[in-house]
């Protein structure tokens, strides 16, 4: 194919996909899908400018809007940002605003979050909201004020003077909690769910009746101005401020930094809040922050050369369901598994997602030969949000749950309130596996040596059966020495590591025997609170519910577990091989004796492990949410939804240099 017909073909596609994703709220394809698309054509035209057409969606914004809502003509176009994919990008748009104002001096740019909603304009007419419109092809939107009303964050009338009209803008967002609830009913009463967050905010501002829009807990941020008669300040933060005061939600991450460096480090702040956030974002927005530099550079038919939008890698994306399979954990859980034609997610290879579980799976209606919408939000494990129901081929048949296990054909069933399918054969070697996996892992024995795909090999020679066989490892070395890459030193390195694993202290031992709702931190708190295993082992129900933050469910599983006979055997099998749990150091002092401190965010001076251990030696307590009982929060850069929890609650908020000052010298 010609460039000439490949652009002519690109054009065709992205003004299609402007249609499905603008006016009808129905996206086909991933933004990183489309972005990959619009970006070609831009590379054709700038390489072949005689290609370049009027009607080039590179030449505009949007989509026309449907019928059925009146129009409503911006006073300023709506226009879009240019994007900047990674470092080197946004460091030449910085080198464009710099040659567009004739200067060396570093740029005062105002970082702020690029909220994945749907952009509205609102109209205020001496202070009183008169209009409300969406973007639309950026020139004519469509008017749905009614709407706007229901929206949380639009006040009706400002709260401060603001004279003649004047256009605010910003996005409209529905939190991910509020989304998560609406696609659990809609796929109840068996309809597409939505892809994300935007397209069901966009949908809902586009209800008929405003009773709908009112349903769907819909948020207004406010990001800029369009027209204004009059404009008392003369930048971006101060804008802020202003449009705050005057009754409008903004968000308090924005940050004003010096130069191209510090607006990078801001970016990056921006990026490790993601995951935090309780709504999406895709990526920051970087404005000059002066209005009068703004005038100077000017704008582009396509939008100004004073912002720039730097993309964040997609969190979701379209791919064809191959087949669900059924995993076994370590406590004989048997979890459906989406495997998947491999898709790129969050920057990384997605080719198998969790299901959660088979109600789940049957809720959401997923089948396989499906093309499903996965998610992967930061470091969270990959997962199917739903089907593509208008893609669906046919009527494939609904996955069945296992009626026996799928590792070892034993015995399957639930406990009782539990949704979870479980394995009951106690032997299966899938649990052995998992188990083990955990055991060895680096929050718990941290055995150097003993990974998946080892453990996995010994288990299948009989190597290993149980945890305690691990520690009989020493006495089969002749065995290890004749296996194909163990050596004599990868053995010796092996068993050194099994053998320095004895005395680890509690707290990672008990998070190591996998006992059921016992994570890192409760095993903490349990080590702390009984000092050695021989105490906690004996402790009853009522005992275990006198430490903090161990409710009712965790301290019956506590208990159901050394009870059992067979979990007694195997921790005393382990003490008799040499195991002996090391006590956690006893508080070396008082200084945070009350205190309940959460950290949260990028910690730069030291790790959060050895951060909450300082707070642990020192009396106090450290928390990973935040509550009315915290007394401190020390907040690092990308500090997200525990910062403004603490806010909201007036909790005391430091940064790390001044938490570090707090402590005596040589905690930390």
């Amino acid at each position: 194919m010609d460039l000439a017909a490949r652009a002519e073909e690109l054009r065709r596609e992205i003004e299609r996909h402007n249609y499905l994703y603008h006016v009808l709220n129905q996206p086909e394809i991933s933004d990183s899908e489309y972005d990959a698309l619009f970006r070609e054509l831009v590379r054709i035209e700038e390489e072949h400018p005689e290609l370049r057409t009027p009607d080039s969606p590179t030449q505009r914004v949007g989509a026309p809007p449907v019928e059925g809502f009146p129009s409503h003509r911006h006073l300023e176009p709506m226009l879009s940002l240019d994007n900047a994919f990674g470092e080197g990008e946004f460091r030449a748009f910085d080198e464009r605003v710099r040659r567009g104002l004739g200067t060396d001096e570093p740029i005062e740019y105002f970082v702020e979050l690029k909220l994945d909603g749907a952009s509205i304009s609102l109209t205020y007419r001496d202070g009183v909201l008169e209009a409300a419109a969406t973007r639309g092809d950026g020139t004519t939107g469509e008017r749905i004020t009614e709407n706007a009303r229901t929206v949380r964050g639009i006040p009706l009338r400002m709260r401060v003077g603001w004279p003649g009209v004047v256009e605010v803008r910003g996005e409209v967002v529905m939190l991910k909690s509020v989304f998560e609830q609406l696609n659990r009913e809609r796929a109840e009463r068996g309809e597409q769910v939505f892809a994300n967050p935007r397209n069901a905010a966009a949908g809902g501002l586009r209800q008929l009746d405003s009773r709908q829009t009112a349903a769907r807990k819909l948020n207004f941020f406010a990001y800029g101005l369009g027209a204004a008669e009059s404009v008392p300040v003369d930048r971006q933060s101060a804008l802020m401020a202003l449009l705050r005061e005057a009754g409008f939600a903004v968000r308090e991450e924005s940050r004003l930094c010096r130069g191209v460096d510090e607006a990078w480090q801001a970016i990056e702040a921006v990026r490790l809040q993601r995951p935090n956030l309780p709504f999406g974002i895709d990526g920051a927005v970087v404005k000059v922050d002066r209005f009068d530099l703004r005038e100077r550079l000017g704008a582009t038919s396509h939008g100004p050369r004073w912002a720039i939008a730097v993309k964040f890698p997609a969190e979701q994306a379209f791919t064809r369901l191959l087949r669900v399979s059924a995993q076994v954990g370590r406590t004989g859980a048997i979890t459906p598994v989406a495997e998947l034609e491999p898709v790129q997610v969050g920057g990384v290879t997605v080719s198998r997602a969790t299901l959660h579980n088979w109600e789940d799976v049957w809720r959401k209606d997923v089948r396989e030969g499906d093309i499903v919408i996965v998610q992967r939000a930061g470091d969270v494990i990959p997962e199917v949000v739903g089907p593509v129901l208008d893609k669906r081929e046919g009527d494939p048949p609904k996955p069945q749950e296992p009626t026996s296990c799928p590792e070892c054909g034993g015995p399957v069933g639930r406990n009782p309130g539990e949704v979870a399918l479980r394995c009951l054969n106690p032997a299966c070697p899938a649990k052995a596996l998992a188990k083990l996996v955990h055991f060895c892992s680096r929050n718990a024995m941290d055995i150097e040596g003993l990974g998946e795909k080892q453990i996995r090999r010994f288990l299948e020679l009989g190597l290993l059966t149980d945890l305690p066989s691990i520690y009989r490892l020493a006495d089969r070395r002749q065995e290890l020495l004749a296996l194909e890459r163990m050596g004599e030193q990868s053995t010796a390195n092996l068993l050194e590591a099994i053998e320095r694993s004895k005395t680890r202290t509690l707290d990672r031992f008990l998070f190591g025997l996998g006992i059921r709702h016992v994570g890192e931190r409760g095993a903490k708190d349990l080590a702390r609170h009984f000092r050695t295993l021989e105490a906690l082992r004996h402790a009853d129900y009522e005992a275990l519910m006198a430490v903090p933050d161990v409710g009712p469910r965790t301290a019956s599983e506590i208990e159901a577990f050394f009870e059992d006979e067979e979990n007694r055997a195997m921790v005393d099998e382990l003490l008799s091989l040499g195991v002996s749990p090391a006590q956690v150091d006893e508080p070396r002092g008082d200084a945070l004796a009350g205190q309940t401190i959460v950290f949260t965010g990028k910690l730069e001076r030291f790790t959060r492990e050895e951060a909450e251990e300082a707070v642990r030696r020192l009396g106090g307590k450290a928390a990973g949410s935040v509550s009315r009982t915290t007394t401190l929060v020390v907040a690092g850069p990308g500090a997200g939804s525990k910062l403004q929890k603490a806010q909201e609650l007036g909790v005391r908020v430091v940064t790390e240099d001044e938490f570090l000052a707090m402590l005596p010298e040589g905690a930390l």
